[in-house]
């Protein structure tokens, strides 16, 4: 039975030949979720429902909205006196004493799926804000590196029914799958993964390695890097501004992760590349 996540809908397959048939298919469901801090509204962003309160959490540290995890005293679905309680909206309870969100920093507008960072004020200031992890000595090998798509495929549940979301994983430096979660939204998807390292008070994720399903933007850098990840592994392409940051911050960036090969284009000093391989030379 499909859950919050799955929807279902009838739909004419068409097959080789042009024979058509009516089938079921399944949807990964999108969303709008509204997201309030210390009640008052901070941006919205389309997403999948799952973990929203992990997606909350994430969202406020990845963006700064708070100075650290401890400030946030809960995580809520907002329920209106005399009304259903409202899954699309989240009020985030701040401790006694924490000043609210700059509002410079908020996102009134809608943000896409497939949005990043244009909601902000601008790249500069959120550039700025990043820490480094240049000093994170983790070191992973190419062999192991390589074996971390195939064992995230294997926990997306939800892609699974649908082919239709990205993943976000956090893993050890031997492979070990510690965190998945998926969503509509690769930022979204990060932020769900970033909530659960606060919630498990595992922040800073200091010798850990991101995975990502799709490309790698300008946004999922900036939020890794809040996070202290020294090494992001994406399926697909960074876009040159993502570069550019895991280059000033000292991550390691690497893309076209399929198979054993791969494109290092950042401080590739943490990946333990094996030994080439040489022709044999002819009598």
């Amino acid at each position: 039975m499909a859950g919050r996540g799955v929807a279902e809908r009838r739909v004419l397959k068409v097959g080789p030949g042009g024979e058509a048939r009516r089938a079921r298919d399944r949807l990964a469901v999108e969303e709008p979720l509204e997201l309030r801090v210390a009640g008052r509204p901070v941006g919205v962003t389309m997403r999948t429902p799952g973990n929203d309160f992990e997606l909350a959490i994430g969202y406020c540290v990845s963006e700064r909205l708070v100075a650290r995890p401890d400030d946030v005293e809960a995580v809520r679905f907002c329920a209106p006196e005399g009304q259903a309680q409202e899954f699309n909206v989240l009020t985030v309870d701040l401790r006694p004493g924490v000043p609210v969100p700059d509002p410079s920093l908020d996102r009134l507008a809608v943000t896409s799926s497939s949005c990043g960072v244009c909601g902000k004020a601008s790249i500069e200031a959120v550039t700025a804000a990043c820490p480094t992890v240049a000093g994170d000595g983790v070191a992973v090998t190419a062999q192991v590196l390589s074996s971390i798509p195939g064992r995230v495929r294997e926990a997306q549940r939800v892609f699974e029914q649908t082919g239709g979301l990205h993943a976000a994983a956090v893993c050890d430096a031997e492979g070990e799958v510690r965190c998945v979660r998926e969503d509509v939204g690769r930022h979204n998807a990060v932020d769900k993964v970033i909530g659960w390292a606060a919630t498990e008070r595992r922040l800073p994720l200091t010798g850990m390695v991101l995975f990502v399903s799709g490309r790698c933007s300008f946004e999922v850098v900036q939020k890794a890097a809040v996070a202290g990840v020294p090494l992001i592994a994406a399926v697909s392409a960074p876009s040159s501004l993502a570069v550019e940051l895991a280059d000033q911050t000292g991550m390691t960036l690497v893309g076209f992760l399929r198979g054993d090969t791969m494109n290092v284009y950042t401080h590739p000093h943490r990946l333990t590349l094996p030994t080439p391989t040489r022709a044999a030379t002819p009598a």
